[in-house]
């Protein structure tokens, strides 16, 4: 093994064999961790963010933030009720992209992948930039590094993700629960110190910027909603979990609500006992961690855990996003890489996509959790509204036992997440919103132009038009003195071209297949003796999903097997219009060509098809 694949097995673990698949899936409590962090982690900044907006308008309007809670909690039970009856209407997995798509078309599901891309970015974003303001207040030396350690959390969570969903799970399971038995604790201890009188704080003489009205509490509310982000994040994977899917999923998402529920009215009413005024440089949580824990240690330890959990509500977007792009990429909207399962059962090239664009928008933001907030909630509540209007007219449209509640459940979802997003949307339009209002027909128009593409190339490459194909069969000679492998990717004019070059050159023809798990193997051998039934068709089975190994081993076997001759291997390849185009296609015959030079096979020859 060379150097590269053993630093690979080092940090990431063996391949897993594609029959592995069912085994990685979650537990309830695993999924927990995996899938809800994102939502959980949000009352360590979601009661912050309702106090910035009211401390504008003095000491007087910051009691407003418990009754503003109380909504947002209303709010999240009618959400979570809403994707409850999603679940059970698409028990394989509904994420919005899906429902909205073939409940309400086409464009509408592209806006609501469009939208739910942007907020799984926004939110590793969001939650490693929180997470190091955690680590921040507590150690406050550390602040001048805060871009560095974002991205370094950036990495570190990347590197765990890769190495699979199972192993992401055990890893991010401990802080979970950790995070949620300190926030209880510090809503316990709290109380009872509140109740026994040893709560004798007031709010400081604040200065008075604004006045409060109708759209200034509206402001608060929005900014505060950012609680509910994530909470789709068990709709879009339900076939993460373990059998029965559907069910286990629709548990753990009422788990979520309650647990979430009661930690978020908990910390709110605690900053509104205690008087809390949020300061620059510590978060709310970490000012009431120390008013009621003190500088203990119990303190360290709930900023630790909270530096923890932040990072974990990453993993959220970890799980989801990479199977998003899967599903768009499926449909030609994305580039056929981020569609491809990696080594260890997960989509690689979506969650290294993830990374990227996290680590971009960090060094943008500076890691300032403030800056990225006006930005966070847009995308999600897009895709909160069209998901559940497709429901509603999935229900009209299957009208199955107990549809109509469930219409009604979802049509009051549809309606409240709407006024939300119109809500943050005319509140922080100004305050950095507008940039997510403009990036999401922005990535909508990228996507027709990638599908377009697609599209174009399907339509060059189709034999559908040729007819089938006879040959006068030649005896084989007795000797072989030229004998070559086609390389099939897929049977397109351009293998109809290689096969035809390699039978001008060749004496002795074989061409070989490498099934990933995805090829349907009775309909290519139809096609294959319509149009190439003179040539033998090898099709290799690779449990690993590795296209270029079996390859290479193939032809040393058959290098092996004609010594003494030289073996021609073509590879047929089509070459796009431009060169930008090459973007969205595997790059295989480039790895193919440098592994087969790496073998020693002298003559590689490549037939190029021009669209």
């Amino acid at each position: 093994m060379s150097l590269y694949p053993q630093i690979k097995q080092f940090f990431l673990g063996k391949s897993l064999p594609t029959s592995a698949h069912s085994e990685e899936r979650l537990s309830n409590g695993a999924a927990l961790a995996v899938l809800s962090s994102d939502a959980l982690s949000s009352v360590a900044y979601a009661t912050e963010e309702i106090l910035l907006v009211l401390v504008a308008a003095g000491s007087g309007a910051l009691g407003l933030s418990l009754p503003i809670a109380v909504a947002i909690i209303i709010l999240l039970a009618i959400v979570v009720l809403s994707y409850r009856q999603t679940i059970r209407a698409y028990p394989q997995g509904g994420g919005s992209y899906i429902v909205a798509r073939e409940n309400l078309g086409l464009y509408p599901g592209l806006v609501a992948g469009g939208s739910l891309m942007i907020d799984y970015i926004l939110t590793v974003t969001v939650s490693i930039s929180a997470g190091t303001a955690a680590l921040t207040s507590a150690i406050p030396v550390l602040k001048t590094h805060t871009v560095i350690l974002c991205l370094f959390f950036i990495f570190l969570i990347m590197l765990a993700n890769l190495r699979g969903v199972k192993e992401s799970g055990q890893i991010f399971m401990v802080p979970t629960y950790a995070f949620i038995t300190s926030i209880f604790l510090l809503i316990g201890i709290g109380l009872f110190k509140y109740t026994t009188g040893q709560v004798i704080t007031e709010y400081p003489p604040l200065p008075v910027s604004e006045g409060v009205s109708v759209f200034f509490i509206l402001r608060a509310f929005s900014a505060g909603c950012t609680a509910l982000t994530g909470v789709e994040a068990i709709s879009d994977g339900v076939l993460a979990f373990k059998a029965p899917e559907w069910k286990n999923a629709r548990l753990t998402l009422l788990y979520l609500g309650v647990i979430l529920g009661f930690m978020f009215v908990g910390i709110s009413y605690l900053a509104n006992i205690y008087h809390v005024v949020p300061e620059a440089g510590q978060t709310v949580v970490s000012l009431l961690g120390r008013v009621i824990l003190g500088n203990g240690p119990v303190y360290y330890f709930l900023q630790i855990v909270t530096l923890l959990v932040l990072m974990l509500a990453a993993n959220t977007s970890y799980a989801d996003f990479p199977r998003l792009c899967y599903f768009l990429a499926r449909d030609g909207f994305l580039p056929r890489q981020l569609s491809l399962l990696g080594d260890r059962l997960v989509y690689s090239n979506g969650i290294i996509l993830l990374s990227i664009c996290a680590g971009v928008l960090v060094i943008i933001f500076k890691g300032e959790v403030n800056a990225i907030i006006p930005l966070y909630a847009v995308g999600v509540f897009t895709s909160f509204t069209l998901s559940q209007a497709g429901m509603v007219r999935h229900w009209f449209q299957e009208q199955t036992r107990g549809w109509r509640a469930s219409a009604i459940m979802n049509g009051l979802g549809a309606f409240a997440t709407l006024v939300v997003l119109l809500v943050i949307i005319s509140t922080k339009f100004l305050l950095g919103a507008w940039l997510v209002v403009i990036a999401i027909p922005v990535l909508v128009t990228l996507f027709a132009a990638i599908h377009r593409h697609y599209q174009y190339v399907a339509e060059r490459l189709s034999i559908q038009d040729l007819a089938p194909r006879s040959y006068i069969s030649v005896p084989k000679p007795a000797v072989v003195t030229h004998p070559a492998v086609v390389v099939v990717g897929q049977l397109n004019r351009g293998t109809v071209e290689a096969l035809d070059y390699a039978r001008t050159i060749a004496d002795k023809i074989v061409a070989v297949h490498v099934d990933i798990g995805s090829t349907d193997r009775e309909e290519l051998q139809r096609k294959w003796q319509n149009l190439e039934a003179d040539i033998p068709l090898e099709i290799i089975e690779s449990p690993y999903r590795s296209v270029i190994d079996p390859i290479v081993d193939f032809i040393g076997h058959f290098q092996e097997n004609h010594p003494g001759v030289f073996t021609t291997i073509i590879i047929p390849a089509f070459v796009p219009r431009n060169w930008w185009d090459s973007i969205l296609h595997n790059q295989t015959t480039l790895f193919l060509k440098n592994a087969l030079r790496a073998n020693k096979s002298r003559i590689v020859t490549t037939v190029r098809y021009y669209l």
